[in-house]
């Protein structure tokens, strides 16, 4: 199968193994697991659920002991209400803090079973709503965070201190990272963090590479974030975010599904799907129990224009974070032009 305009290499690779997250409200959840034969898939798949927790209710508790029964690991992924911001976010340690207490008295509670505690730190949901109804409202609301360098050591700190206190009650952290965060690592800037990411260390890093949300890229991003990723995200089939009015994203079809399924597995042999309901509702679970995982051998379209996109991005940061010698190189170049025009 051509993976998106690469070609195969024909070598048949182990099937990697795959986790599916799920963002779905507790009654959607609850119907979606209903079906006797979607548990029967994940387990034929030998996958994991990583599952978002919007709520700490009864029905989802319920849902979470169906999967213990049934022998489907489940990570669990505290959130906020989305007054507080849905996500983890720069802002809101303190009340991703409490939100972890709620989940730890909830898993108490019903006696839940977790794989191991997911932290999902994003950019405040109401950027994404912001985004969707008008992009300059951003620049109010972004602009100050800028000013402030010491933001990102804040959150850092906090992050650490929420990591440690997950795996001092036993579970193991894994971390939903945008894949920008390489670029300012390499570059030693905190723009970025400034803005809305959080460079935290946790026991499992996952890179979202959705080729869905930047299409004219598509999934050259995976070819040029891959040979980095820890552990590579793909989507979205489909279904999203617990968040009334949220925007919502375009979704791969089969073809399309396949093809960043084989260039992540080229890369990785840990592979987050996005999402358990959109595969369920497309009918791709039936489909991946005999998928043949043929490694490719050509970088896809978008391969290009995603390395470009890099390189300027990371010479921006860099910018950002050393801004004497661009200053000096800047005027040297001055300099010599003036001095060559007077010749």
């Amino acid at each position: 199968m051509t993976a998106h305009g690469g070609s195969q290499g024909g070598l048949t690779l182990p099937p990697p193994q795959l986790t599916f997250a799920c963002e779905l409200d507790h009654a959607r959840l609850a119907g979606l697991v209903a079906d006797p034969q979607v548990i029967d898939d994940l387990l034929a798949l030998g996958a994991r659920v990583a599952l978002m927790c919007s709520d700490f209710s009864d029905e989802r508790a319920g849902v979470v002991r169906l999967l213990n029964t049934a022998g489907v690991p489940v990570t669990g992924i505290p959130l906020l209400p989305l007054a507080e911001g849905y996500y983890f976010t720069v802002d809101n340690a303190d009340r991703a803090a409490g939100s972890y207490q709620q989940f730890t008295a909830w898993t108490d509670r019903h006696g839940l079973v977790w794989d191991g505690v997911g932290l999902d730190i994003e950019p405040d949901a109401r950027i994404f709503l912001q985004l969707a109804k008008s992009p300059w409202g951003l620049v109010p609301m972004l602009a100050p965070r800028l000013l402030d360098r010491a933001r990102p050591a804040r959150a850092k700190a906090a992050y650490r201190a929420l990591v440690e206190q997950i795996r001092a009650d036993g579970w193991r952290v894994e971390n939903y990272q945008f894949p920008l965060i390489a670029d300012e690592r390499q570059a030693g800037s905190t723009v970025l963090q400034r803005l809305a990411l959080v460079d935290v260390t946790t026991d499992r890093e996952v890179w979202m590479l959705y080729s869905s949300f930047l299409r004219a890229f598509g999934p050259g991003l995976i070819w040029a974030y891959g040979p980095e990723a820890p552990v590579i995200a793909v989507g979205t089939t489909g279904g999203g975010p617990d968040i009334p009015g949220s925007p919502q994203m375009p979704s791969l079809n089969w073809q399309e599904l396949a093809g960043d399924l084989q260039l992540a597995r080229h890369f990785c042999d840990q592979i987050l799907i996005h999402s358990l309901e959109g595969c369920v509702w497309q009918g791709f679970l039936p489909q991946l129990r005999s998928f043949e995982w043929t490694d490719i051998e050509e970088p896809p379209a978008g391969a290009r224009a995603t390395a470009a996109l890099r390189t300027s991005l990371r010479a921006t940061l860099w910018g950002s974070a050393h801004p004497w010698p661009v200053l000096g190189i800047t005027a040297a170049a001055a300099w010599l032009a003036w001095g060559w025009r007077r010749k």
